[in-house]
């Protein structure tokens, strides 16, 4: 039985790697953007570690890429164990996008463990029918260049050969969106499927309506931004601000207000800068360089 810690000749791949505080922002953090990266806390002499070690690694492998694995020695790597308040080994955090997003402690029996790994690699999503697909791309590229009424009609379309087609239905409610039709977008959100209600894009979309209806009550963005060069600690001003860029559409500039709030308070409000921020995070594509710096430095922050 291979020991956790061990490399096994011939298997060591980058899917299942041993993991250090200096490296958990690159194996973890920034790797999760591409994949949901599962990481197991555990040490040498805790014996539950041993048996729940080679079960998960075996689920990882067999989930082909869709999930990664990293593995912390607590006794040698404590920072972030300390940061994600882990009490007892073993312990196994999931984390997607750059934040965690599941996890359990103790070991599990193998079937639920492949059930956790199976959930967890879902996360991702998947391509689905390449016809469908190629569909999809085009109704995209249609809202993209404005023609919201017919991209609308083409996802509508999408959705009567698929009716569980996750982006397609993302892609209607996005239509009636750029329609300025939120209710009806929301009332097709929330008609979704049961099987597709947590689909990534679904989420995204209501992201979406939740910062189009936010971009209604923004206040003028001048005035806004004359409060807050006059009075940088007028946190509230400053997330005002950070809500009107967003509803211009001013996006990157929006997440750097709400870095800076975050920074100078992150517990401001109930957390409303780093709320605020995983709303917009979650509107965009998960590649998004803008998502993708901004979780990074939200993340330095927040592990700092």
């Amino acid at each position: 039985m291979l020991e956790l810690g061990d490399t096994q000749t011939g298997t060591a791949t980058d899917l299942i790697k041993d993991g250090t505080d200096a490296s958990f922002m690159k194996d973890v953090i920034e790797a999760s953007q591409e994949v949901p990266v599962i990481v197991d806390f555990w040490a040498q002499w805790c014996g539950p570690c041993k048996t729940l070690g080679p079960n998960i690694e075996a689920a990882v492998t067999k989930a082909k890429g869709k999930v990664k694995l990293v593995k912390i020695d607590v006794d040698h790597n404590q920072a972030y164990a300390g940061q994600l308040q882990v009490q007892s080994i073993p312990t196994v955090y999931a984390f997607y996008q750059g934040r965690p997003v599941d996890g359990f402690q103790g070991a599990l029996p193998p079937s639920q463990i492949a059930e956790f790994v199976n959930k967890i690699a879902a996360l991702a999503g998947g391509d689905g029918d390449d016809g469908l697909a190629e569909a999809v791309a085009a109704a995209d590229q249609m809202l993209a260049e404005g023609a919201a009424a017919d991209a609308a009609e083409t996802f509508a379309a999408i959705l009567q050969e698929d009716p569980v087609n996750a982006a397609a239905y993302a892609g209607l409610v996005r239509a009636h969106i750029a329609l300025g039709d939120l209710d009806q977008a929301e009332a097709i959100l929330n008609g979704a499927p049961a099987e597709i209600s947590t689909d990534p894009a679904l989420e995204a979309a209501h992201a979406q309506i939740t910062l189009a209806r936010e971009a209604a009550d923004a206040g003028p963005l001048a005035e806004l931004q004359a409060a807050v060069a006059a009075s940088p600690d007028d946190l509230q001003a400053r997330f005002d601000l950070a809500k009107a860029l967003h509803a211009n559409g001013k996006v990157q500039e929006a997440v750097d207000e709400l870095l800076e709030l975050f920074r100078r308070d992150r517990d401001w409000n109930d957390a409303a800068a780093k709320t605020q921020l995983f709303k917009i995070f979650d509107a965009l594509e998960a590649k998004d360089p803008i998502v993708l710096n901004g979780r990074r430095k939200l993340s330095s922050m927040i592990f700092a």
